[in-house]
């Protein structure tokens, strides 16, 4: 499969929401990345269904909702209406994983687990034949502009030779200090959706710095 490059607007002008979701989608990007923060499952607060629905309006492309939230679950309805075309939630969230990624796939959304650097790939094996993403955080979740943690490609690798294994059709996504460099180091290990925030809403050209995570 080729690359899905997925800006993460929380990197965005949020003066500027709309356009910036224009804009990134002009530039090229496969999908919208939006990372839902609720101040207790990470730090920073971000934002709500709400602002899903904005960016669903003003553009044509998946829009692909990260839940950096506790009790994740309890939100999935609300972020399914507002437009969502793919949820993930953290292993590390959810105690009865199963049922949570069978709730999103019932809601006609991708499904997604997430494992933070720190936690095993076991996590997400039990999980994986229900999974069509699983998102590995090459930094820890809650902000952007981090360094990405070279030991998370271990993670990938390991992965991605268990969903080979299995034959089994989850793609692996990458979020965290992702630029040309690191992009093509996760590509290798496996990794075939691409998260970039400061990289692309940070440049002066969104279209050459998606263009060299393809």
């Amino acid at each position: 499969m080729s690359s899905v490059v997925a800006p993460s607007l929380l990197a965005s002008d949020w003066g500027r929401f709309r356009d910036e979701c224009k804009a990134a989608e002009d530039a090229g990007a496969d999908w919208l990345h939006m990372d839902v923060m609720d101040g207790h499952f990470v730090p920073p607060i971000t934002f709500g269904p709400d602002v899903i629905a904005v960016a669903k309006k003003a553009v044509n492309i998946p829009i692909d909702v990260h839940l950096m939230i506790e009790s994740p679950e309890r939100q999935l309805q609300a972020f399914a209406d507002a437009g969502a075309d793919s949820i993930s939630v953290h292993t590390e969230a959810c105690p009865n994983l199963h049922r949570t990624l069978q709730e999103i796939k019932r809601l006609g959304c991708k499904a997604g687990a997430a494992i933070n650097p720190g936690t095993p790939v076991t996590a997400v094996e039990a999980v994986l034949d229900l999974c069509d993403i699983v998102l590995v955080m090459t930094v820890n979740p809650g902000w952007g502009g981090q360094t990405f943690i070279d030991s998370t490609l271990g993670k990938v690798t390991e992965i991605s030779k268990e969903i080979a294994r299995r034959s089994a059709g989850a793609l692996i996504e990458v979020d965290g200090g992702i630029n040309a460099e690191t992009g093509k180091r996760a590509r290798d290990a496996g990794a075939s959706i691409f998260v970039a925030g400061t990289y692309v809403f940070g440049s002066t050209d969104y279209a050459a710095a998606i263009k060299s995570l393809k």
